[in-house]
């Protein structure tokens, strides 16, 4: 004779796998929370389920979500813009000198941002000096501070834009940002030009008898390689870094060329980033000696 119930063995086995989960989810219930979901990925990493890197590049995804472009923008003031009415030369050499790709063009007022120029484009320039540079230019694209990173860097992706202007509710430039600065959020600072392996040194010889100094370089570090004191040791645990203490000294946050002397040493900006200076340049003041 048939079983009546041919199906029923499948169905018991099928409630029962479900009960299973539905236990095992009571006892190890899921994240409620983006901190909760964090800690579950540092135990995952505990337990060599994911790798240290795979864990900090999930965390920033994560994070990511949470932040717009007005959070990781380059602040206006800090923008290096070109304008559209300099002569070749000016505009090369800021090109040059803050070796960027691209660069927002103003016209009469640096809230008129009229388009983006391509560093690679003013070779047009070179071999057709008659050729005017508003013809260069690259359509700019405009966000609103509260622009989702998440959304942002999709719309990099789709229309192959690498950089974008910023907007505050009142239609002002507040910043701008780059496929490069959303990039980090996930994956952590990528290295350019003037990046150095962190163990490979913060300080280096140039050929010139000058020296190249991070800006992160510790105080410490900076007083013990050029055997000076930069500031007096009451006052040195209010700065950790020769980048902090030279930006103290200024007034104001470094920009790229900027100078300034203390303990008889010469610091010029080469590099910024993100407000932050990357790079010192560091020669002896003609002349001068002693301590600050």
């Amino acid at each position: 004779m048939s079983d009546p119930h041919p199906s029923r063995p499948s169905q018991d086995k099928q409630d029962k796998r479900t009960f299973l989960q539905k236990v095992a989810e009571f006892i190890h219930p899921g994240p409620d929370s983006t901190a909760e979901l964090i800690e579950t990925l540092a135990d995952a990493e505990d337990n060599d389920i994911i790798g240290p890197e795979s864990r900090v590049m999930l965390e920033g995804v994560i994070r990511m979500a949470g932040l717009t472009a007005g959070d990781v923008m380059v602040a206006a003031p800090r923008m290096d813009l070109v304008n559209i009415d300099a002569p070749y030369d000016e505009i090369l050499n800021i090109v040059i000198t803050t070796a960027h790709s691209r660069f927002p063009v103003y016209d009469g007022d640096r809230e008129n941002i009229i388009g983006i120029l391509m560093a690679k484009d003013l070779l047009k320039l070179q071999r057709s000096p008659d050729f005017h540079l508003r013809a260069l230019l690259r359509p700019a694209v405009f966000v609103p501070e509260s622009k989702g990173l998440n959304d942002l860097l999709r719309e990099f992706r789709g229309n192959r834009n690498h950089l974008a202007i910023v907007i505050d509710e009142f239609g002002r430039v507040a910043g701008l940002i780059t496929i490069e600065d959303v990039l980090e959020q996930i994956v952590g600072e990528i290295e350019d030009e003037f990046d150095i392996v962190e163990d490979e040194g913060d300080i280096f010889g140039l050929a010139d008898r000058t020296y190249r100094v991070s800006g992160d370089t510790s105080i410490e570090r900076v007083n013990e390689a050029f055997g000076v004191k930069l500031v007096p040791s009451e006052e040195e645990r209010d700065f950790d870094t020769i980048g902090g203490l030279i930006a103290h000294e200024m007034g104001h946050v470094p920009k790229r060329g900027e100078e300034a002397a203390l303990a008889g040493l010469k610091f010029v900006v080469l590099h910024t980033k993100g407000g932050a200076v990357r790079w010192f340049k560091v020669s002896p003041v003609e002349g001068a000696g002693g301590s600050a």
